[in-house]
């Protein structure tokens, strides 16, 4: 099928969307923090940046009693891709000139029983243009059924979009997050998906903003569960051992952190998909 280059109407109406998904996530997650403690809940600091080329963005970042750390990133920039990069990119072949915008979120818990999780969407425009992104989750000591609740909620957003993506989205990534180095898993998977442009550009959008919904709500369900179960200083340093692996996969592998270096992007918003502490 062949891609095309997007208007500027959808180029706002992403950028649009990236925005309004992060207002709601922040509140969703600051109610988590007040219904926690209402005496002194975390709050988000919001912090803008100025991409080296053209645009920028606002990286946010709340550490609470029931988030450790989580960063909830937006982001809109324009610009040249180094020569280099643009051979590893779809639709630089003409030139090396690109768009991007989007949505990026990690969350750290403070309790070793609430999993870690990772969100990001994001619509990206060289000469051609797609849709790319997913979910995953983290536990340090999986539950079945928050695994069974994360996986139903977000094989119904792909059914909505296409009866048979769902299998493809999850194995695509259960391989993308894996460490070969030590041949395991990085989590209990979820979805992956890139390069997502059909001849229907209203229908990859609306599966996208799709994927940011259910993540809207699913997690705050598995937090709720969760984040009242007492623990352990043994279950601490699980805790902390297994975000040494997270640690590893962002560095070593993850496209996104790639992405924004090479792209001249903040290394604060890049590098805040860390955790504030971990151990190997």
């Amino acid at each position: 099928m062949t891609n095309r280059t997007a208007s500027s109407q959808e180029q706002n109406l992403a950028s649009e969307w990236f925005l309004t998904l992060r207002d709601q996530i922040c509140t969703a997650f600051e109610d988590l923090e007040y219904e926690f403690d209402p005496y002194k809940p975390g709050k988000f600091d919001f912090h803008p940046w100025k991409h080296r080329h053209e645009g920028g963005g606002v990286s946010g970042v709340m550490k609470g009693k029931v988030f450790e750390k989580v960063g909830v990133n937006i982001s809109t920039v324009h610009g040249h891709f180094s020569e280099n990069f643009a051979k590893k990119i779809p639709g630089t072949e003409k030139s090396s000139r690109y768009w991007a915008s989007g949505i990026s979120v990690v969350a750290h818990m403070q309790n070793p029983h609430v999993p870690a999780i990772h969100m990001n969407t994001r619509f990206i425009i060289t000469g051609q243009s797609w849709f790319g992104g997913g979910v995953d989750l983290t536990p340090v000591f999986p539950i079945p059924q928050d695994t069974e609740d994360f996986h139903s909620a977000l094989k119904k957003a792909c059914h909505r979009y296409d009866t048979q993506c769902y299998e493809k989205f999850k194995k695509w990534c259960d391989d993308y997050f894996y460490l070969p180095h030590r041949k395991e898993p990085r989590g209990v998977g979820g979805i992956f998906y890139d390069h997502l442009h059909s001849s229907n550009w209203k229908a990859d959008f609306s599966f996208t903003q799709d994927v940011g919904k259910t993540f809207l709500k699913i997690f705050p369900d598995i937090v709720r569960r969760r984040m009242l179960t007492p623990w352990t200083l043994d279950e601490r340093e699980a805790q902390l051992k297994k975000r040494g692996r997270y640690v590893e996969f962002n560095l070593l592998y993850d496209r996104g952190t790639l992405f924004g270096l090479e792209t001249g992007g903040n290394t604060e918003a890049i590098l805040m998909s860390l955790p504030p502490l971990a151990k190997w």
